[in-house]
């Protein structure tokens, strides 16, 4: 009777153990996200948990450049990616041969003139220097800002591929020097101001409020997009990121945790 009971026990284990692994063992799909660490990577992780209840398992690889986001996926290392705005994209796209399409929208980083050294454009002396993001889309997008305040003047502030060359005046005589992107916020101490993209000025740890002279409005047109291979963008794996992305749950954390510097588009 006793044998009879431990078999009837073990046998009783066994199905359960397999019902277990076999409620667990729902395939997970594999979805590889290339972002920045500040905010892109911060609003991933917001939904992480959710996209892994719709059978997503989102890894978030984080890079500390404005490159190689677009290289490995190009390099299909990845499916998709979140850290540029479409100019970048399209101008990137076009540079190098790849083929790459916005998904959606999802948050607008402001791009800003801080400083430690002056509170106010005015206190810039002659002869000062600036430092600028060395990409076209963006270092065209800081020229604007500039010639908006008047600190110089454009031959066209419209021109959405302005380079230095475009100054027609510079009443200050305010010296330019061009540096990648993530150069940008540590180097801001050796100069009198620096433009710099809110995703690593909040990576760097600066403050709007204490640091920021001089932003763009929300009407910027420089929305960050979740960006993949032409081809790919209606992939289900991908669409369920976008909408996920796009929740009332996103635009929450963003709102409460980047204010004034992150801005939700959709």
């Amino acid at each position: 009777m006793r044998k009879l009971l431990l078999i009837l026990f073990t046998m009783f284990i066994f199905i359960i153990s397999c019902g277990s692994n076999s409620s667990n063992s729902v395939k997970k799909e594999k979805l590889k996200v290339a972002a920045t660490a500040i905010p892109a990577g911060e609003v991933l992780e917001v939904v992480k948990e959710d996209l892994l209840k719709e059978g997503i398992d989102m890894e978030i690889i984080i890079f500390n450049d404005y490159i190689q986001p677009n290289k490995v996926l190009q390099s299909k290392e990845v499916d998709v990616n979140l850290f540029q705005h479409v100019p970048y994209m399209e101008n990137f796209a076009k540079k190098h041969g790849f083929e790459m399409v916005s998904v959606g929208k999802i948050y607008l980083p402001t791009l800003a003139l801080y400083s430690k050294k002056i509170k106010n454009i005015s206190e810039l002396k002659n002869g000062d220097t600036i430092l600028l993001p060395n990409d076209p889309t963006n270092l065209a997008r800081s020229l604007i800002l500039l010639d908006k305040s008047g600190i110089i003047k454009l031959s066209d502030n419209k021109k959405m591929d302005s380079t230095l060359k475009d100054i027609v005046e510079n009443p200050k005589n305010i010296k330019f020097n061009e540096l990648s992107a993530e150069q940008l916020a540590p180097r801001l101490p050796e100069v009198a101001a620096s433009i710099v993209n809110s995703s690593f000025a909040l990576d760097a740890g600066l403050s709007y409020k204490e640091d920021g002279i001089l932003a763009e409005g929300k009407d910027s047109p420089y929305a960050n997009a979740l960006v993949t291979l032409k081809g790919n963008e209606n992939d289900q794996k991908i669409q369920k990121l976008l909408k996920a992305l796009q929740s009332e749950k996103v635009k929450k954390f963003i709102e409460e945790k980047d204010k004034d510097v992150i801005v939700p588009v959709f």
